[in-house]
């Protein structure tokens, strides 16, 4: 368990640069920049706690999921299968205009399910901060999907979840920088950063192949201990 959480931390603390250049104008576009300090800060923590929990939630959902593939006996199967998808995505474009349309195949539903977070933009108090996060969590994102098909291959659902908890958790910070650095974060400087994400999706993705494939040694599956 404690190295899922390590894992989650580490693949949304690396991988943030996607989040900083896709959902930065959302953290810069946050209501009550006005406020004091304190409080300027306090709504920001708040607002990524929403989407930390949502990633949460998300992740049971994928436990369930991939736990039944963990007793069918299909674990390494899919984790070569996830992988290979990442790899390919992070070095072959058409692989990634595809998935990018994936991407956005739920966005029609999610757009009727995310159609408060006008209201809550206009209210801005503490708990709108909150539920603001927790609604963006759901927005359509690669990088996210990446986070749950890599949650998917953990086999238990606590696993999954510790995973998704401490992936959201690691996106926070870039966020946050972003909300408090407000305009120096450019346009510019976010789309530079975002042309890292294939790194490290094909890191996690030959990592999740070579767990598949358990070669023996430092490469066996070194995320199943306890």
């Amino acid at each position: 368990m404690t190295n899922w959480i390590w894992a989650g931390l580490a693949f949304g603390f690396l991988g943030s640069v996607h989040c900083v250049g896709m959902c930065g104008p959302l953290a810069l576009s946050l209501p009550g920049a006005d406020r004091l300090p304190g409080r300027f800060l306090v709504d920001r923590v708040l607002y990524n706690l929403g989407r930390a929990v949502t990633y949460t939630l998300l992740g049971g959902l994928v436990g369930v999921a991939g736990r039944a593939v963990s007793l069918a006996g299909f674990q390494q199967v899919l984790s070569v299968g996830i992988g290979s998808l990442m790899v390919l995505t992070a070095l072959v474009p058409w692989v990634s205009r595809q998935v990018g349309r994936l991407e956005q195949a739920p966005s029609a539903f999610l757009g009727r399910v995310l159609t408060p977070l006008g209201q809550l933009y206009r209210s801005g108090g503490a708990g709108a901060m909150l539920l603001i996060g927790l609604l963006n969590g759901l927005l359509p994102c690669g990088f996210v999907y990446a986070a749950l098909a890599t949650a998917l291959t953990a086999g238990t659902v606590p696993r999954s979840m510790a995973f998704m908890a401490a992936f959201g958790l690691g996106t926070g910070p870039s966020l946050l920088a972003v909300s408090l650095l407000g305009r120096l974060a450019s346009t510019g400087w976010r789309a530079r950063l975002q042309r890292l994400m294939p790194v490290g999706l094909a890191v996690v993705g030959l990592f999740l192949i070579l767990r598949g494939l358990g070669l023996g040694g430092m490469w066996s599956p070194l995320l199943d201990s306890p």
